[in-house]
């Protein structure tokens, strides 16, 4: 998970307006033999084949983030930097002049070209991808179409961006990985390049075990700030964290980003100041199936104001949590510059089980519920015990049957999720991936959003993002996505949990161990003893 406060944060959004002078010169090199001593990080299989534009998930957005580079990128403090551009430009915050660094290879030597950004971004709209909902904003963006008529090449290393409307915080997404660009040998054979990605970052994938390990070495062609200083690292793919953090105590694995629900009474006294808990902008949630009939129409509204008041929250993140987890107020993250704990319809996520039941007998006057409600979970990330929690107080203030439904792995959830197969409910949750209220919002709940995994749809609701992300400044651009979250409120299609902070912790094997903003190990600083 993540941590780092609202100041730290609201930085990043600050200089987004500069970015053609925020880029560094660092140095840092990489130290010892390639391949002699790995640091060892937990991981899960990645859901899809490493590809940029179609990857929406941690485990191989982790790997990823590490394989290639965008125009600019996010460091520990959530400041953003140019990477691949040496100036993003605009006079109107519509129409963007792009210049990408010269020089630039991937790691097989080819060039970073404009094309290589250019094709990439076509290619995910054109297929559908799941970052594709990330280029809405870009003129000519129509599911299916094979270019976009706001994208053009001026010169090698030379395009601009047009948009439909000013966006004053669009460089600020630059840096998330649906923008990351592909080499021209990738379009050949597309499965095949997400096997073996040939990537730009500050390393390239020396193998992957599917259902086992991804292990990634430094890239001596890389000449960013992002330098490693370690010889590589090694993504260890558990069923189990209970499993993960046994190996952390006993040196067999170095960083752990998720520490398990039976060590929150102990992990603090056993790492000691090799632990870590800070806020974090993760927010959890649970969402119900847009196929499930059950939870449509206004019997299904009612039951989901039903099962959001019947959720004691506060019992569970005590109980349970131990104080890692912070109800939530709302759809987004406190350490989010423009988070509101005061909106408009917060009385659904209050516990009230009185009402609770009053609402569930008056949906089930209107059309019965039939069959047990399920809650869907991967057993590999540590969400038995609180599904059951909550499956447990669904039973008793609804007077249904509420039970967990496990898969083995997260990609096995993610799998059924994306296919459209699940029924009833299951957990969600979202890691940022710029520091925006609206990148909890779009991406989860907007028509067609790349993650609405409930299939939500909303004229009203779409329209307040689109107010939101032409508004002139951050304080407007806020106050719309405020209001499209009291939409969220009256509709529900998630039901808010609780936010997650940073638990996690490092062997004795490693040093400069860091967090970043997302609650993401900085992987390329941390190095080992």
């Amino acid at each position: 998970m993540r941590l780092r406060n609202a100041v730290a944060v609201l930085s990043a959004v600050g200089l987004a307006f500069g970015l053609a002078s925020c880029s560094s010169n660092g140095d840092n090199a990489a130290t010892g033999a390639a391949g002699a001593n790995y640091v060892r990080t937990f991981g899960t299989e990645p859901q899809n084949p490493l590809l940029p534009g179609d990857t929406n998930e941690v485990g191989g957005g982790n790997i990823i983030d590490l394989l290639f580079s965008g125009l600019v990128y996010y460091d520990a403090e959530g400041e953003i930097h140019n990477e691949l551009a040496e100036s993003i430009e605009t006079q109107d915050s519509q129409h963007f002049t792009v210049k990408i660094k010269d020089g630039e290879t991937f790691s097989d030597g080819s060039p970073v070209t404009a094309h290589s950004f250019v094709d990439a971004w076509n290619y995910s709209v054109e297929n559908s991808q799941l970052g594709a909902y990330f280029f809405k904003p870009i003129l000519g963006y129509k599911e299916g179409v094979k270019e976009m008529e706001g994208l053009k090449v001026e010169d090698d290393h030379t395009f601009t961006i047009e948009l439909t409307q000013p966006e004053a915080d669009f460089p600020t997404r630059l840096g998330y990985s649906a923008f990351y660009p592909l080499p021209e040998s990738a379009f050949a054979d597309m499965k095949a390049f997400g096997e073996n990605p040939v990537g730009n970052g500050p390393y390239k994938l020396l193998e992957w075990n599917h259902n086992q390990d991804a292990t990634v070495v430094p890239d001596e062609t890389y000449s960013g700030d992002r330098k490693a200083k370690n010889d590589g690292v090694q993504f260890v793919f558990y069923s189990k964290q209970d499993a993960a953090y046994a190996d952390l105590l006993a040196g067999n694995l170095d960083v752990l980003d998720q520490v398990p629900d039976t060590a929150f009474a102990t992990y603090q006294d056993e790492l000691a100041d090799r632990s870590v808990n800070k806020p974090g902008a993760v927010f959890q949630s649970i969402t119900l199936a847009g196929n499930d009939d059950r939870f449509s129409g206004e019997a299904g509204k009612l039951r989901r104001e039903a099962i959001s008041m019947a959720i004691d929250r506060e019992e569970i993140t005590k109980t349970i949590f131990e104080g890692t987890r912070t109800p939530a107020t709302d759809f987004t993250s406190p350490v989010i510059p423009g988070h509101s704990d005061s909106l408009k319809g917060t009385d659904v996520l209050k516990f009230d089980p009185a009402k609770a039941k009053e609402l569930w007998d008056e949906a089930e006057k209107m059309e019965p519920f039939t069959g047990e409600l399920t809650i869907g979970y991967n057993s590999d990330g540590g969400h038995q015990a609180w599904v059951d929690a909550v499956a447990n107080q669904l039973r008793n203030n609804l007077g249904i049957e509420a039970n967990g439904a496990p898969t083995p792995d997260f990609k096995t959830l993610r799998d059924d999720v994306t296919e459209r197969t699940i029924k009833g409910a299951f957990r969600t949750g979202w890691q940022a991936d710029y520091p925006s209220l609206g990148n909890f919002l779009g991406p989860l709940y907007g028509t067609g959003g790349g993650s609405n995994d409930g299939d939500y749809s909303n004229p009203a609701f779409d329209d307040k993002l689109k107010q939101a992300s032409g508004a002139q400044d951050l304080e407007d651009a806020n106050k719309f996505y405020n209001e499209a979250q009291e939409i969220l409120l009256k509709d529900l299609p998630a039901i808010p949990l609780w936010y997650s902070n940073t638990v996690g912790g490092h062997s004795e094997n490693v040093d400069n161990v860091e967090f970043s903003w997302k609650s993401v190990p900085v992987y390329y600083e941390i190095t080992k003893k």
